[in-house]
């Protein structure tokens, strides 16, 4: 995870963390949902159901956005949001060079 809790760090390209600040409940919530829906993709794409899996990949979306993965970040100080680009191009490559993962 980045030395402020915004990302985490995958073969070296950055993901975006939850949103600290959401309560127990919504996060349990919302973490239920998303597996739920990641599960109504995999069914989708198992019978081959173009519409189920437009569906399912909208509630994937709609629980990410809830988590604070995706859309607007959730931090505000105004600093870019660098999901999925590569950490050693951005703001935290001394942090993560400084690791020894590349």
């Amino acid at each position: 995870m980045t030395p402020d809790g915004r990302y985490f760090v995958v073969r070296g390209r950055l993901w975006r963390m939850s949103n600290p600040n959401l309560s127990e409940k919504e996060r349990t919530r919302l973490v239920s949902d998303l597996m739920a829906a990641r599960r109504a993709v995999r069914m989708a794409r198992e019978e081959k159901n173009a519409a189920a899996m437009r569906r399912s990949r909208a509630a994937v979306d709609r629980a990410k956005r809830g988590l604070g993965e995706r859309g607007p970040g959730w931090w505000s100080d105004g600093a870019p949001d660098l999901n999925r680009r590569m950490a050693v191009n951005t703001d935290y490559a001394d942090w993560f060079r400084a690791l020894g993962s590349e």
